[in-house]
């Protein structure tokens, strides 16, 4: 009886440490174009802010976020913030959502711009 009890204990921890060793997490989220040409948001984002008249509001910067998904736009703005490319001092999750917002994107649930 004690046989069986081990046999079975045995085989459930081999097929779990097979089937855990197959799953692969997906990768992490990257940005698919150059993030130093997110500069150009940095203009729309001060018309955003009240801080210099913009026009056309919506031109360069979200002709290059655009095509993307939102995750994908939110991890290159992020990136574009966070490396301070935009040369402005900004609150990030404040900037990240105006910006993805004013282009028709969304800030996936969950996302946090770190």
């Amino acid at each position: 009886m004690a046989s069986r009890a081990v046999l079975f204990l045995v085989l459930n921890i081999m097929f779990f440490t097979i089937v855990s060793s197959t799953f692969f997490p997906p990768p992490p989220a990257t940005c698919p174009i150059d993030t130093l040409k997110l500069g150009v948001c940095a203009n729309l984002l001060n018309g955003l802010l009240g801080l210099v008249v913009v026009t056309p509001p919506n031109a360069p910067c979200c002709s290059l976020i655009g095509n993307l998904a939102d995750l994908e736009a939110a991890v290159c703005l992020c990136t574009a913030i966070k490396a301070n490319l935009l040369g402005l001092n900004l609150n990030v999750p404040l900037s990240l959502s105006l910006l993805l917002n004013d282009c028709g994107k969304n800030v996936p649930s969950g996302f946090i711009c770190a």
